[in-house]
């Protein structure tokens, strides 16, 4: 049995990383990839060994590089990464306001503040 067979619902299964970036790097090109998936290993010195390293250690990029090869192949998005959307990274907190720099208060020595009352 072979293992489209045995897992038909995942496109992905027995389909390794390094396959998939050969795949998509013949396909789209490295310039290609970098316009569809804004990465620096795609846009900085490229080559399959660097992507291979980002992408192993990297898992939102590596959801993102699986669904540009499952669509470039044309099967069925399988249902774990129908939702890749919902599973941004939280954001970022809001910067602090700057204390105004009157030279005064308890840390206006540390940031250079006037000590004089």
């Amino acid at each position: 049995m072979s293992s489209a067979q045995s897992h038909p619902n995942d496109p992905l299964h027995g389909v390794t990383l390094e396959a998939i970036l050969r795949h998509l790097e013949q396909q789209y090109g490295f310039d290609g990839l970098a316009d569809r998936i804004k990465v620096n290993c795609f846009s900085n010195d490229p080559s399959i060994k660097s992507c291979l390293k980002f992408f192993r250690k990297t898992p939102w990029a590596r959801e993102k590089l699986e669904r540009l090869y499952i669509k470039s192949i044309g099967e069925k998005m399988p249902d774990h990464l129908k939702t890749v959307a919902a599973r941004k990274t939280p954001p970022m907190m809001p910067k602090a306001d700057k204390p105004a720099a009157t030279g005064s208060g308890e840390n206006s020595a540390i940031w250079g503040g006037n000590n004089k009352k």
